[in-house]
């Protein structure tokens, strides 16, 4: 768990860099590539190819390409459809989805859960009731197509790592995880991206330096290690202890505009959905 809290301090700044110095000024893709980019240069020195199998390298690339190249591309879009504390606020699903998933691997199902998406997706709706329109729902929809690749990565890595003979050094093969990532970040530019809304201030530069070599390239190794060493439930309840964090950087140094009230009583809303969803998981565990 210590790892999990460590990077849920870091990244509590992550989603309002993104926010007010990238989102609408440069282009997504871009952003994305430099990030994984960086993240991957960070860990390529430590890569020890002779320890690991093709098989492993492919895997681990599989699960780096869904987890950070995909979600980075949902997550990105969505803040120009969404405000800081919206993507915050509607990432409260990631804890159902990571239950969903691991069941999906363990070859079970319970509608039940269906339940807490439902009312945390109530919860969102509440949030920004009288502004209802195509790019509400977008925006929505992006946060969740993120919190799926994140929540399908996460589960899939600790998986993974839990079935390896030997014990591996993680930082000795983890440069593989963004290799997979840096392959979709690659292709997405190519296709997508936009040259004429690269970085144009050292700002924006300074922002992409810091969340591709520490948001990225440390948060996320230290995250995924720190995943195998808890249970599905608490990686549950970790990955939503950023929300808080994230809002409270964000309302205290940028968006003191925001509309607290309407906020509160979403999150309370998403939370009763939260709480829900981990009582159904514990009554599953029990029985």
């Amino acid at each position: 768990m210590p790892y999990l809290l460590s990077i849920t301090l870091l990244w509590a700044f992550s989603f309002s860099l993104i926010g007010v110095y990238l989102a609408g000024q440069v282009d997504a893709w871009f952003s994305v590539l430099m990030r994984v980019g960086l993240a991957t240069l960070v860990f390529l020195p430590f890569l020890k190819t002779s320890q690991v199998s093709t098989s492993l390298a492919l895997k681990l690339m599989l699960i780096g390409a869904i987890q950070l190249g995909c979600m980075y591309g949902f997550y990105y879009q969505s803040f120009l459809y969404l405000s800081v504390p919206e993507v915050l606020l509607f990432t409260v699903m990631t804890p159902i989805y990571v239950t969903l998933v691991n069941d999906a691997f363990e070859r079970r199902f319970n509608s039940q859960f269906l339940l807490s998406a439902l009312i945390a997706t109530l919860g969102a709706v509440a949030i920004r009731y009288e502004g209802i329109d195509q790019g509400f729902v977008t925006g929505f929809l992006l946060v969740q197509g993120a919190n799926l690749c994140f929540a399908t990565g996460q589960v899939a890595y600790k998986r993974l790592m839990a079935r390896q003979s030997q014990q591996l050094a993680q930082q000795t093969v983890f440069a593989w995880f963004f290799i997979g990532a840096l392959i979709v970040a690659i292709i997405a530019f190519a296709m997508l991206g936009n040259t004429n809304k690269l970085p144009t201030t050292n700002i924006q530069w300074g922002v992409l330096v810091y969340l591709g070599s520490i948001a990225s390239g440390v948060g996320y190794f230290a995250w995924n290690k720190g995943a195998t060493l808890v249970n599905i439930g608490a990686l549950a309840v970790a990955n939503n202890l950023l929300i808080p964090a994230g809002i409270a950087v964000n309302l205290l140094i940028w968006n003191h505009d925001a509309d607290v009230l309407r906020l509160s009583i979403g999150a309370t809303i998403i939370i009763a959905a939260l709480a829900l969803n981990e009582r159904m998981a514990k009554h599953k565990r029990v029985n």
